[in-house]
C-alpha cells in the first residue's frame, strides 16, 4: 500500500471539500434544518407517536441518511468527473498508485464529507431534541457503510457521465425517489399490504432502518437482509469500479 500516495489523494479531496464550504457543508445543514423544523417539529406536533417515540425522533435518522447519501455521492462523482474533464486522472493512472489506492482515496474523501455533514446535522438535531443513540458502534457502522456505497456509486457515475446533466441525472431520477420512498417520513406499518411489499423491495429502506435502529433501538426490517444488501452492494460496486479502472473505461485516451 502506497500510504503517501493514498494520503495525498485524501488530502486533496478534503481540501476540495473545504474550498467551497457553502456548497459542501453549509447547504446540507440548512436543508436538514428545514426538514427537521417542518416535518419533525411543525408537522410532528400534530402526529401521534410512531413506534412509541416522538415523530421528530422517528424521522431524524432518515433526514440524516438523506444527507449522508447526497454528500458522499456528490463528493466522489464530481471529483471523478472533473478529473476526467481536466485530464488529471490520466496522470494518476501513470503514477505509482494502484487502482485500489486511487479508488480508496475517492471513497475516503466521500466518507470524510459525510462525517462532517453528519456531525453538523447531529448537533442541529440535539438543538431540536430529536437525537437519541441506542448503539454508537452500530450507528458508526451504518453511517460509514452507506457513505462507502454511495461514494462507489458516485465514482461509477463520474466515470459514466459525459456532461453535467448526466452527472446529476442518477441523483435526481433514481437516488432521490428511492430515498423518499424508503420510509424516511413514515413507518412501513402505516402502508397497505401491497405498498409494504414495494417498500421492502427498496434497498434504501434497509439503510434508513439500520440507522434508525442504531439511534432509537427500533427496527422494522430484517436486520440480516439489510446487512446482506449493504455488504453485497459494497462488494459488487467495489468490484465493478475496480474493473472499470483496470480496463480504462472512459479514463484512458
Amino acid at each position: 500500500m502506497n500510504w503517501i500516495g493514498l494520503y495525498t489523494i485524501v488530502q486533496r479531496e478534503i481540501k476540495r471539500m473545504l474550498r467551497v464550504p457553502g456548497q459542501t457543508i453549509l447547504s446540507p445543514l440548512i436543508s436538514a434544518t428545514l426538514y427537521i423544523f417542518i416535518f419533525g417539529y411543525v408537522i410532528g406536533t400534530n402526529i401521534s407517536e410512531i413506534a412509541g417515540v416522538p415523530y421528530i425522533t422517528f424521522v431524524f435518522p432518515g433526514i440524516l441518511m438523506l444527507n449522508i447519501i447526497a454528500s458522499s455521492f456528490a463528493q466522489s462523482s464530481s471529483s471523478v468527473y472533473f478529473a476526467r474533464f481536466i485530464k488529471s486522472i490520466e496522470e494518476m493512472l501513470v503514477s505509482p498508485l494502484s487502482y485500489l489506492e486511487i479508488i480508496a482515496g475517492y471513497v475516503i474523501g466521500g466518507i470524510a464529507r459525510s462525517l462532517v455533514v453528519g456531525f453538523g446535522i447531529l448537533i442541529i438535531g440535539l438543538l431540536f431534541g430529536a437525537v437519541t443513540l441506542a448503539s454508537l458502534p452500530l450507528f458508526l457502522f451504518y453511517v460509514v457503510a452507506i457513505a462507502i456505497i454511495f461514494s462507489l456509486l458516485g465514482i461509477l457515475v463520474g466515470l459514466w457521465a459525459k456532461g453535467f446533466e448526466q452527472l446529476s441525472a442518477i441523483n435526481i431520477f433514481v437516488i432521490t425517489p428511492l430515498t423518499y420512498l424508503g420510509g424516511i417520513f413514515y413507518s412501513v406499518t402505516m402502508l397497505p399490504g401491497a405498498v409494504q411489499f414495494i417498500t421492502y423491495a427498496n434497498p434504501f429502506f434497509y439503510f434508513v432502518d439500520g440507522i434508525r435502529a442504531s439511534m432509537i433501538g427500533i427496527s422494522e426490517a430484517n436486520v440480516w437482509v439489510g446487512l446482506g444488501i449493504i455488504f453485497g452492494l459494497i462488494l459488487t460496486l467495489g468490484w465493478l469500479v475496480t474493473h472499470l479502472f483496470a480496463t480504462g473505461w472512459r479514463i484512458r485516451p
